[in-house]
């Protein structure tokens, strides 16, 4: 497991940056990956390249941007940045502008940084931590605040629906299956995937769910396969039909919102 604290290191954190524009943000965040060698100038014009294909579909929660684009060769080794801006940006997103922290992620795969989403999901959904966040004065006491908290489990929560979980497929061996979807699968996928996660082992479903994390190309051959897609406004109208339900989900780390679409989802 590869700790969060571990993947942001001092040196990737920068505080009150001053971007006129979403473009000069995510070149912020870059900027901090080229300097500790995680990344090249390519990656960062990748991610800009990832907006301007997409949309702003990276801004998951209200003033937060996971900027990031496809594994490539521009990625020398999988790392992390923060950028707290100085005044915030609009990135073009209707529910979750504007945006003052842009965390930027460079992947050469899916899996070491899993548990470190995870964490950087809980944290930042908790407003007491978030509050700490935003107030921290320095990158050292940032960084700090980020090694206190790996390793913190979820707290535990109410229980999920009265109602059994959902039935198994014909043959009564085989899971439902849930895709989250980003436009490459490696970040704002895998994040929702991991606030899903968190919804189905509290409601007591995670063995009888399972949740991929994938990309809008293979989402549309995988759609035959599950039972439904949770994604962002942006990403909903490039897959269009798929032949099942696309259900939007605005905030990325709210287990509340995510709830509820799981419970419209299942009509529960």
């Amino acid at each position: 497991m590869v700790a969060l604290s571990e993947l942001i290191p001092p040196e990737a954190i920068r505080l009150d940056v001053a971007a006129p524009d979403w473009r000069a943000a995510v070149r912020a965040a870059g900027d901090l990956l080229v300097a500790d060698g995680t990344s090249t100038d390519a990656y960062t014009d990748e991610m800009i390249q990832n907006v301007v294909d997409n949309g702003p579909y990276i801004v998951i929660a209200p003033g937060f941007a996971f900027a990031h684009a496809r594994p490539s060769p521009a990625v020398r080794r999988t790392g992390m940045s923060w950028v707290r801006l100085a005044e915030p940006v609009e990135f073009g997103h209707d529910a979750n502008d504007p945006v003052d922290l842009v965390v930027a992620l460079a992947a050469q795969d899916s899996a070491a940084h899993t548990d470190a989403m995870a964490a950087l999901a809980r944290l930042l959904a908790d407003p007491e931590q978030h509050d700490r966040l935003q107030s921290a004065a320095t990158p050292a006491a940032l960084h700090a605040l980020l090694r206190a908290h790996d390793g913190v489990e979820e707290p535990a929560a109410a229980p999920g629906p009265a109602s059994a979980a959902p039935a198994t497929g014909r043959t009564g061996t085989e899971q439902h299956k849930i895709l989250t979807v980003c436009g490459n699968g490696v970040g704002t996928s895998l994040f929702l995937k991991n606030t899903l996660e968190q919804v189905l082992g509290r409601w007591g479903w995670d063995r009888q769910v399972s949740v991929e994390a994938t990309d809008t190309i293979s989402a549309k051959g995988k759609a035959s396969e599950a039972v439904a897609i949770l994604t962002s406004r942006e990403i909903a109208r490039t897959l269009g039909d798929v032949g099942i339900p696309v259900k939007v989900v605005q905030d990325f780390t709210s287990t509340d919102e995510v709830d509820h679409v799981l419970r419209d989802t299942y009509d529960v």
